[in-house]
C-alpha cells in the first residue's frame, strides 16, 4: 500500500534468511550489489568471525563460510548488548552463504552457534565514519516466552469452554427443529472458534473435524469427510432437513468436547505466537475476504472480524516481549483498531452481516486495503518474537 513500510523475512536463492527491516528496526537490507571488498568470514568453533579486516559503514555483503564440521547458525550482533543486526540459519559445513547488511556506526561481532555446542562470539569490530546505527532486535529466548505462552494457554482454555457451551446450544437448536435459532447459534459458536487462531497447530486433527472445508475432498459438499461447522453451515443455509443435520451437529459437539478434554495435554509452539499473528490476517485476506469459505451463511466478514480479535489476543500476551523490541508497535495498535472498525461496518443494524458479494466497490476496496495494511504491519512480529539460541 502507498506509504507503507514493508518488513519481512527475505530468503535469497542461496537460502539465507535476513530480516529486511532497516527502516523500522535496523536489520539487514539488500544492497544494490556486492563489492569486491566484501569479506569472507570464517564460521567455526575455532575461527568464529575471522576475516573481517576492513570494517566500514554502508551497504556490503559478508560471505559466511562454514569451515567447521557441523551446521551452524550465525548472528551479527552488538557484543555489548547481544542485539542482532543480521542472521543466517542452517549454514552447512563447507558451504558459503551471503549476508547482505547496511552498517551504521558502532561495535559488531559475529556470534557462531554450532549444533550441539555453546555459542562463540568472534572478535569485536568497530565501524565509524557512517550514519548512526538504527536499533537492532534484542533476541527473544524460550524463557522470555514462558509467561506469554502460559497466558495464551489460559486464554484458549477459556475460549474452549465458551466453544463447548456455544456448540451445545447449537446442537440443542438443531435437535429442536428451530432453523433460525440454529443459524444464530451457529454464528456465535463459529466466531468463538475463529478467535483461537494461534492455537490451531496444537489442535491437531481436531481442527479439520471442527472447521474443515471441502478443499481436497473429491465429493465436495457431499463428501463424507466434510464435517464440522462448514458442513452444518451448508445444510442450514441450503434448507436441508434439520432432522438430517442432527448427526452433523452431534459429531461437531463430540469433536469440540474431545478437543476441550485433550487441550490441557497439548502445547502451543512458542514459535507459533508471533508467526500466527501475521498468518491469521493473511488467511483472512485469502479465504474470508474472497468468500472462499462461505458455504451459505454470508458471514465471512464476521469471521474476519473474529480473526482480528484472535490477533489481538496474541498481541496482548506478547506485549511485554514486543514493546521494547518493536518501535512500531503503537502503529500496529492503530491499524488493529482501524481494521476492526472497518470490518464492523459490514454488520447491519439487525445484527446480520453483509456478505462479500453484497459490498459496494468502495466498501470492498476499503476492507481489502485496511486488512492488507494490517498484515504488512504485523509481518515483523514473527521474526522479532521467534525464540533464538544465544548461548
Amino acid at each position: 500500500m502507498p506509504g507503507s513500510v514493508r518488513t519481512r523475512w527475505v530468503v535469497s536463492s542461496a537460502g539465507v534468511a535476513v530480516l529486511a527491516a532497516a527502516v523500522v528496526i535496523g536489520f539487514a537490507v539488500w544492497p544494490d550489489g556486492a563489492s569486491a571488498r566484501d569479506p569472507e568470514i570464517q564460521i567455526s568453533r575455532s575461527a568464529c568471525g575471522r576475516g573481517w579486516t576492513d570494517p566500514r559503514a554502508g551497504a556490503q555483503t559478508f560471505h559466511l563460510r562454514n569451515t567447521g564440521t557441523v551446521t551452524a547458525e550465525v548472528d551479527l550482533i552488538d557484543p555489548a548488548t547481544g542485539v542482532i543486526y543480521g542472521e543466517v540459519e542452517g549454514l552447512g559445513t563447507g558451504t558459503t552463504r551471503p549476508l547482505p547488511v547496511t552498517l551504521g556506526n558502532g561495535s559488531y561481532a559475529f556470534r557462531c552457534l554450532p549444533e550441539d555446542s555453546a555459542a562463540i562470539v568472534g572478535p569485536t569490530v568497530t565501524v565509524s565514519g557512517g550514519a548512526d546505527r538504527g536499533p537492532g532486535v534484542a533476541p527473544v529466548t524460550q524463557n522470555d516466552l514462558l509467561a506469554p505462552l502460559k497466558n495464551y494457554q489460559a486464554h484458549v482454555t477459556a475460549g474452549l469452554d465458551q466453544l463447548v457451551a456455544g456448540v451445545t446450544k447449537l446442537t440443542d437448536a438443531v435437535h429442536g427443529g428451530d432453523r433460525a435459532a440454529s443459524e444464530s447459534a451457529w454464528l456465535t459458536a463459529h466466531l468463538t472458534y475463529e478467535r483461537l487462531g494461534a492455537a490451531y497447530n496444537a489442535f491437531g486433527d481436531s481442527d479439520s473435524a471442527i472447521n474443515g472445508t471441502t478443499d481436497g475432498l473429491p465429493g465436495g459438499v457431499a463428501d463424507p469427510g466434510f464435517t464440522g461447522f462448514h458442513r452444518l453451515e451448508y445444510g442450514l443455509w441450503h434448507n436441508q432437513d434439520l432432522a438430517a443435520l442432527r448427526a452433523v451437529a452431534d459429531r461437531l459437539d463430540s469433536a469440540v468436547r474431545s478437543l476441550r478434554k485433550s487441550f490441557p495435554d497439548s502445547q502451543v509452539d512458542p514459535r507459533d505466537l508471533g508467526l500466527r499473528a501475521h498468518e491469521i490476517v493473511e488467511n483472512a485476506l485469502q479465504f474470508e475476504l474472497t468468500a472462499r469459505t462461505d458455504y451459505g451463511s454470508g458471514t465471512t466478514l464476521a469471521t474476519a472480524r473474529a480473526n482480528v480479535d484472535g490477533v489481538q489476543a496474541v498481541l496482548d500476551v506478547l506485549r511485554p516481549v514486543l514493546a521494547p523490541r518493536y518501535p512500531r508497535l503503537s502503529t500496529v495498535d492503530s491499524w488493529m483498531k482501524r481494521t476492526g472498525k472497518t470490518l464492523d461496518g459490514a454488520r447491519r443494524v439487525d445484527g446480520s452481516w453483509t456478505p462479500v458479494s453484497g459490498l459496494t466497490a468502495p466498501q470492498r476496496q476499503k476492507i481489502n486495503g485496511d486488512v492488507s495494511e494490517l498484515a504488512e504491519q504485523l509481518a515483523p512480529i514473527a521474526a522479532i518474537a521467534e525464540p533464538r539460541r544465544i548461548s
